[in-house]
């Protein structure tokens, strides 16, 4: 993306509007479902032994036809979005010594059957994990493909899915506040949709939540994508929060896309580390101090300047909506290609701040923290970034050795008992 003044962060800019095409590819090894487990604390059969300060979650919970109950009481569930095309869950289970609560699937909308079975032939395969899907429908056709018709198709088929035991978290649109996707920066239109697919996924499919997650604002808005607001527009007049006639970093870079309290059950924002300066890709660029809270209390300027500050999307979304709020998505840049620190130090930078001591306890409206666990090119750097915190053995081991007590992993996930 191009901004002379602002700071963009996080991979979710041009060169992941293909990334549902890549993962439809993956026939069957995509969507993660929940599995009924009679036993928790399940011990893994594998070569390695897995920490004791990781082998378990501070607290227990069931999931339900209240899709409301996948959210823990206390701890953050565990997920990962997986190259699918490359890796099942199960073997990533065995790579890192648990299956994930949850697991990331992506898909066009309108869709297909043929698209659609993907997800369907990935269920006998899923379910012997455990777990539940975080499913990001993409309307790369525009809003206005997503149809009443196409809406009642979708709820058809999570209803199917709720009922087979899997909860889902669909993730509707995601980064609708970027510029990169035809649906973004369309706030009037992305609300009426994104209800109009609630309201029917809450009355069809009550296993089924609704996940509202915007790009963070680092860097908004976001000058030069395809899909940017036109100037004087009814979509630019909405998104001048301050109204001077301008859209800069100086507005509300959330608010505007927020569909309301009674259609959103979760709030998510994607945080990454790209480093800290452009040009991006450099290795030599450790994460700052505090970087992944401050970002996610609105408290992180970097690059984009000390005199604005990005919302705090916690305080906002967690405390005074009451949300919980999840990380769809988070890792560190390292590039392979190009020199410099070591692989494990940067990356171990990073998730030490994302699975802190103290993190859930600081943040406890925090339910949700996903992975992204790629190699993949990068259009912003050109050239491939290895994201991923299990891609060698020494770097997983650390990975493992540092996750914390409080998160849950799919062997916490069971089923309620009757009564």
């Amino acid at each position: 993306m191009t901004s002379s003044n602002n700071q963009y962060q996080g991979p979710d800019q041009f060169p992941h509007k293909s990334k549902s095409k890549r993962l439809r590819r993956a026939s069957a090894l995509i969507p993660v479902l929940l599995m009924a487990v009679a036993t928790i604390g399940v011990a893994w059969t594998m070569n390695r032994v897995v920490p004791a300060s990781s082998a378990t979650a501070e607290s227990e919970f069931c999931v339900a036809d209240d899709a409301s109950l996948i959210v823990p009481e206390k701890g953050v569930l565990f997920g990962v979005n997986l190259d699918w095309d490359n890796e099942s869950i199960a073997q990533y289970k065995t790579n890192l010594g648990h299956a994930p609560a949850m697991a990331v699937q992506f898909t066009d909308i309108p869709y297909d059957r043929e698209t659609w079975q993907h997800t369907l032939d990935a269920v006998d395969q899923v379910k012997q994990n455990g777990g539940a899907l975080l499913l990001t429908l993409e309307p790369h056709a525009g809003l206005s493909a997503v149809s009443t018709e196409v809406i009642a198709q979708l709820a058809e088929d999570l209803r199917e899915l709720n009922d087979d035991g899997v909860p889902v978290v669909l993730r509707y649109a995601h980064e609708m506040n970027g510029s990169w996707y035809a649906w973004g920066q369309q706030p009037a239109e992305y609300i009426a949709s994104f209800r109009r697919v609630a309201d029917a996924v809450h009355a069809k499919a009550p296993g089924s939540s609704m996940m509202w997650a915007p790009n963070y604002g680092g860097g908004y808005p976001f000058v030069g994508g395809k899909f940017a607001a036109a100037s004087e527009s009814d979509n630019f007049k909405l998104l001048d929060t301050n109204n001077d006639g301008a859209l800069t970093m100086a507005d509300d870079s959330y608010a505007p896309y927020y569909p309301g309290d009674d259609v959103v059950d979760w709030a998510g924002v994607s945080l990454y580390h790209w480093g800290n300066q452009r040009p991006w890709g450099s290795n030599d660029q450790l994460v700052e101090n505090h970087k992944f809270a401050d970002m996610l209390t609105g408290e992180y300027s970097g690059t984009a300047g000390d005199d604005i500050q990005v919302p705090d999307f916690y305080h906002v979304y967690g405390d005074l909506h009451n949300k919980p709020i999840a990380i769809p998505e988070t890792a560190a840049i390292y590039t392979p290609s190009r020199g410099g620190t070591d692989e494990l130090d940067i990356k171990q930078a990073w998730w030490r701040q994302v699975f802190a001591d103290s993190f859930a306890s600081t943040f406890p409206k925090v339910k949700m923290i996903n992975w992204f666990e790629w190699q993949k090119y990068e259009i912003e750097i050109d050239d491939t970034v290895d994201w991923r915190a299990a891609g060698s053995p020494h770097v997983r081991d650390a990975f493992v050795a540092d996750l914390p007590t409080w998160l849950h992993y799919a062997q916490d996930v069971r089923a309620c008992k009757a009564g």
